[in-house]
């Protein structure tokens, strides 16, 4: 997983790139809440920590990045969204917020939001984003519903079965439905205390944790 300027995911030297100027070989995740300062650089950084846990080196086609549909543009993250990241040893360092653009989603090979709203908000958009783009917790619903060993080994690359992953995901959409509206809901930390923040922070990790497993094909280290 590879680190852009501000805390953005960016190609390595030499490598071939796009006329945006990142790696073709690569896979792109969009996290994406409302002001890009508490939700979406929690996962944003978290999950760049977890893959980095499982591959090392190898994840860096994976570029992890976020934004927010009204984006504090140049904010720093929210410091009670620093305080749940180091919970779980993940780096919060450089971070910036940006506003939602439609280059983020054009770019995007993923985009899972922090709830229904903001995925609507990115659908809207355009760029056949609807069959990449879900709510995180849709995701991991969608994903545990998959097996493995269907899906590409580490061995064809990780970009390879990334691809695969959402488009059996997207395959899955309709067939497999939420128990509740709420269950694909990750509710809005901002100007809370640090104890919902940490609860926040634990909802999104579980959410995370099946969703890095299935990408990676590497579990969770026990």
């Amino acid at each position: 997983m590879t680190a852009p300027d501000a805390g953005r995911g960016i190609g390595g030297i030499g490598e071939e790139t796009t006329t945006f100027g990142f790696p073709r070989d690569s896979f792109r995740i969009l996290h994406v809440s409302t002001g890009n300062v508490c939700r979406s650089p929690i996962t944003e950084r978290l999950t760049r920590h977890f893959v980095s846990q499982r591959l090392g080196v190898l994840g860096v086609p994976l570029i992890v990045e976020s934004a927010g549909t009204w984006g504090h543009e140049g904010a720093p993250m929210e410091a009670n969204a620093e305080t749940v990241l180091a919970d779980f040893g993940a780096d919060a360092s450089g971070f910036t917020g940006r506003e939602l653009l439609d280059e983020h989603v054009i770019m995007a090979d993923l985009v899972l939001t922090a709830t229904r709203d903001h995925r609507a908000q990115v659908i809207s958009m355009g760029h056949s984003a609807g069959l990449r783009t879900f709510t995180l917790k849709e995701f991991t619903r969608l994903v545990k519903a998959i097996d493995p060993a269907t899906l590409p080994p580490l061995e064809d690359g990780v970009v390879t079965r990334a691809r695969a992953l959402v488009r059996a995901a997207a395959a899955l959409r309709g067939w497999l439905l939420a128990p509740t509206a709420e269950a694909d809901e990750v509710h809005d930390p901002y100007g809370a205390p640090l104890t919902f923040f940490r609860s926040i922070g634990e909802e999104i990790h579980e959410a995370l944790d099946p969703v890095v497993t299935a990408l990676t094909g590497v579990p969770a280290r026990m």
